[in-house]
């Protein structure tokens, strides 16, 4: 369990957390506590939030915050997907081009809008739904790690976490999650848990179509996944 903790941390924050045994058991636990640690992260954006000048400009560093909080980690990935992605390749010829250090258009593309979309929601937004929103992108990486999810290629991150987390407890992640939206508009408790489960339909999409182009999951398209996940939610959110 300390294990699975670590590797949770040292995967989705900054925290200069020693690294412990790094297996499939503890990667199991790690992308089961993924939303926990996405609540916890959301919480210290709202914090940052609710310090800062109601304002496009103190929205944007609100975003800046959680980039920060994260090493730009998922952005890189999201990057790399929607360039493999957009090359219309697939296999291992689309698994290349998500290996090349550069970024392409594509992914130059993505960061910006997902950026410029994240900043615009959470002016609107209130500090649950931004709490919300970080949780259900980290459930977005649980979601994709669920079994008979397959790993892309025999190595790197997306090996190590694929088919890592039983549906069952996915499903109870999802529950929960959806239930602690509850607050995230707090005159429509409905809005919260219905954002929720619209992300969880767009990941599933996303993961659908990431197992026929790449032939399953890679670090990159856990990444993707996250700031899909964390994008909906705040717009979902931000327009209940």
């Amino acid at each position: 369990m300390l294990d699975g903790l670590r590797l949770a941390l040292t995967t989705f924050t900054v925290l200069p957390v020693r690294a412990g045994r790094i297996d499939r058991r503890a990667a199991a636990v790690a992308m089961v506590l993924a939303p926990l640690i996405g609540a916890l992260l959301g919480l210290v954006v709202a914090g940052v939030h609710h310090l800062l000048p109601d304002t496009l400009l103190g929205a944007a560093l609100t975003v800046a915050t959680g980039v920060l909080l994260t090493r730009g980690l998922h952005l890189d990935g999201l990057a790399d997907t929607v360039d493999a992605l957009g090359s219309y390749r697939s296999g291992d010829a689309a698994l290349e081009i998500m290996k090349k250090p550069d970024i392409g258009p594509f992914g130059v593309a993505a960061i910006t809008l997902t950026l410029l979309v994240q900043t615009a929601a959470v002016a609107e937004a209130g500090p649950w739904a931004i709490v919300a929103a970080w949780a259900t992108g980290r459930l977005g990486v649980t979601l994709a790690c669920r079994r008979k999810v397959p790993a892309a290629r025999p190595g790197g991150l997306g090996a190590l976490v694929a088919s890592t987390v039983p549906a069952p407890v996915v499903a109870v992640l999802g529950i929960a999650v959806a239930a602690g939206a509850v607050w995230a508009v707090p005159d429509r408790p409905w809005a919260g848990p219905a954002a929720v489960a619209g992300v969880v339909l767009v990941v599933l999409l996303l993961l659908r179509h990431a197992v026929k182009r790449f032939g399953g999951i890679t670090g990159d398209v856990l990444g993707a996944t996250t700031e899909l996940a964390t994008t909906v939610a705040l717009v979902a959110l931000a327009l209940s």
